[in-house]
């Protein structure tokens, strides 16, 4: 692995330690201890019923007055003045008991961590939110807890000259179990949630570089270093391999640009006997200017973030080999800039995709949906199937589902069920978007076989049809995360910056699919 990509990778320094250990949080040594509160409540209940009572009845005196109101998200730092091993306690409210999901447990935690960061706590103890209530498992409980703390802590500052002297660092948080006997079962989800979680932060800090650093080569050298350190296969294709393989549409978006296009393929085998392997495609533009189509300038800034879905599919197959799911999985990326020059791709041009069809370039900010031409096709040649490819296809998109929702488009019915289901589980918000033929009419070029953009209406329903060409009859489904790859504010487990969107999702499919 190259010197350049260890800026990229994990730096398990810098990641909250997650385990689980037996014993009465009450009296646990830790700088602080995390509890919780149901809202409408009218007293504590579990485990916050005994701090409260070695608190003399603080927390209740707190709710009694509405200072305290267990609202999600809500966390209330007391200082316990001797009268417990811990310092302080956070009280952190879980919401009304019926509406409890494991993901409002990711959120509460992660506020937790943050307001106790804020407190310049290192060591932290906590209760297993939630565990029981609503038909919560401990385990998913866990799990959550892990994921919440680890994507809730998560940062990114390493331009700054000087570090922030805002905050400390927590630096371990136990999770707390009275069941001795539990804890290996625990500790398994705990190790579940953990991998997850420093998965995406690695797909988040290859989003947030800057695109002079994560350029086409610089992912490859992230894969490079994903393969040594997880045993994966790994190939890489320069410019005159995807020439020979006739990847024209790739290759045509990258005629503009300085950085050479890498074609990355991870792979995993953890299941030899089996003839399928699942299909992980992200798009990989490192920086999306529009091309001669020039996008406007205010806010391009963020068109770092063209690449999100190959950091995705980098990080899903690095958490399905470190796991050792019982599954074949391949993570494809064809990563190129988009830029305008003397010699880049211009509208009107016409190009021949991997699969031998032909494409008139309408607009050359549709360029993802090209190189995605490609990789699904290089799939589909391979057998991977199914395929599922995430991209930040369309402004579209954004528009339709907002910054909440990421859009599916599918061939199969039955497939998109089973993902939908994967995101329902891994609290990702997911909603399937038609793909009736009536739109297809839109993408009808009269010089070639297809236009690479199918005008103003239904433009991220036109652009899954676009792709759906390259799929043929291979079960595939086709995720949008234009509007969710990226926020602008701190809520939950999301900071400023990109999300990682995706990473659980599929990381819960090739689970279900393995078992």
């Amino acid at each position: 692995m190259g010197p350049v990509s260890s800026h990229t990778l994990s730096d398990e320094e810098n990641i909250v330690k997650v385990k689980v250990v037996s014993g009465d949080i009450v009296m646990y040594p830790a700088d602080a201890i995390v509890v919780n509160l149901f809202e409408g409540i009218s007293s504590p209940g579990g485990a916050t019923v005994a701090v409260d009572q070695a608190l003399k009845g603080l927390i209740s005196q707190l709710m009694a007055q509405g200072e305290i109101k267990g609202k999600p998200g809500e966390v209330t730092v007391l200082h316990t003045l001797g009268q417990l091993p811990a310092p302080r306690v956070a009280v952190v409210g879980l919401g009304k008991q019926k509406d409890l999901t494991a993901d409002r447990i990711r959120k509460a935690v992660a506020e937790a961590c943050r307001a106790l960061k804020h407190a310049h706590v290192k060591k932290a103890a906590t209760v297993i939110h939630g565990a029981g209530a609503a038909g919560i498992e401990p385990a998913a409980a866990v799990q959550a807890i892990a994921e919440g703390a680890i994507l809730g802590l998560y940062s990114f500052h390493k331009y700054r000259s000087a570090p922030d002297q805002g905050d400390g660092e927590i630096e371990e948080l136990d999770i707390v179990t009275a069941d001795a006997g539990g804890v290996p079962a625990l500790e398994q989800a705990c190790e579940k949630g953990a991998a997850i979680a420093e998965a995406t932060n690695l797909a988040r800090n290859m989003i947030n570089e800057p695109s002079n650093h994560m350029t086409p080569t610089e992912m490859a050298e992230v894969a490079k270093g994903l393969a040594h350190k997880y045993g994966l296969e790994l190939t890489i294709l320069d410019r005159d391999q995807m020439r020979r393989k006739g990847m024209g549409a790739i290759l045509a978006v990258a005629q503009g640009s300085q950085h050479p296009p890498k074609f990355i393929v991870l792979r995993y085998k953890g299941d030899p006997a089996s003839s399928h392997t699942l299909g992980l495609v992200g798009k990989g533009i490192t920086f999306d200017s529009g091309g001669i189509s020039l996008k406007p300038g205010e806010g391009m800034e963020e068109m770092k973030d063209d690449m999100s879905g190959g950091a995705v599919v980098f990080a899903v197959i690095s958490v399905v080999a470190r796991l050792k799911l019982k599954i074949n999985a391949v993570a494809i990326c064809g990563a190129t800039e988009n830029l305008p020059s003397g010699a880049a791709l211009k509208p009107g041009d016409v190009i021949r995709a991997m699969n031998g069809k032909s494409i008139e370039v309408i607009s050359t900010d549709a360029e993802g949906r090209l190189t995605l031409a490609d990789a699904l096709s290089y799939a589909v040649k391979h057998r991977f199937s199914p395929l599922v490819d995430v991209a930040t296809l369309t402004g579209a998109c954004r528009i339709a589902l907002g910054q909440v929702a990421t859009g599916v488009f599918s061939n199969n019915q039955e497939f998109a069920g089973k993902l939908l289901d994967a995101a329902a589980r891994a609290g990702e918000r997911m909603w399937q978007m038609p793909m009736f033929d009536e739109y297809k009419e839109q993408n009808k070029s009269e010089i070639a076989d297809m236009k690479n953009t199918g005008g103003r209406y239904a433009g991220a329903i036109t652009a899954a049809h676009f792709l759906s060409e390259f799929v043929g009859d291979t079960p595939w489904a086709h995720l949008d995360i234009a509007g969710t790859s990226y926020t602008d504010k701190v809520s939950g487990y999301n900071v400023k910056g990109a999300t990682g969107v995706a990473v659980r999702t599929l990381v819960e499919l090739a689970t279900k699919m393995a078992k």
